[in-house]
């Protein structure tokens, strides 16, 4: 069994599921919306698949999603057999990765609105978005500072969960709206974590740990 996914390349939330899908080894059909500039996403056949007009829209199992943290936890318990990346059976890591979940609505909200300022200039008080983007910034470099002492570097427990992958894409596309990284090492080494999974793929933005080290080198 599979699922469809409509999709835009340069949506963090798109990229989200096609994350978690390739980590899971999970193939499903993809349709591509032109979000920019065709407005497709809100469209009358689209609008009446999805009436709040965002992506990404995920269809299987006789239902339609529409809320990210949702399609996340769904692939999850639907596709992960081991558990790991939504441990329901721990009712503390599944409180917390829910607090995590709702934190990313949070990045959505001010790296991500400024990575849309940016690259497709939508009106947006830039300053405002990219200060707040910076508190949240910091409360995630404070929560993996103290997970060093756990010797843990994931959000959550000592395996990657559905918690990293909804807060991964807007922190690591945020140099795209001129929200940098060095002033965040713990967020910096946790984003080459992620880049060194098993079956991690890239987006217009997000680049594979060996081209990140590169660039690092090239820059040195």
């Amino acid at each position: 069994m599979s699922f469809t996914l409509y999709d835009y390349v340069l949506s963090g939330n798109c990229y989200k599921i096609r994350l978690l899908a390739a980590l899971l080894g999970v193939k499903y059909d993809s349709v591509a919306v032109d979000f920019h500039p065709g407005n497709e996403h809100r469209s009358e056949p689209m609008l009446a698949l999805n009436p709040a007009g965002t992506l990404p829209v995920v269809v299987a199992d006789g239902m339609v999603l529409t809320e990210t943290p949702a399609m996340l936890a769904w692939l999850a318990a639907r596709f992960d057999d081991s558990g790991k990346w939504w441990p329901r059976s721990d009712p503390r890591a599944a409180a917390e990765i829910q607090q995590w979940l709702a934190f990313s609505s949070e990045l959505s909200a001010t790296a991500g609105a400024a990575r849309l300022h940016a690259i497709l200039n939508r009106p947006l008080d830039i300053d405002a978005a990219r200060a707040a983007a910076h508190r949240a910034l910091r409360r995630i470099e404070l929560h993996l500072s103290e997970r060093v002492f756990d010797q843990g570097i994931w959000l959550v427990g000592d395996h990657p969960t559905i918690a990293d992958i909804a807060c991964f894409p807007y922190i690591a596309l945020s140099p795209d709206a001129g929200i940098e990284h060095d002033a965040y090492p713990a967020i910096r080494g946790w984003l080459y974590a992620m880049r060194g999974l098993p079956g991690f793929i890239t987006m217009p933005g997000i680049h594979a740990m060996h081209d990140q080290r590169g660039e690092e080198d090239a820059n040195v």
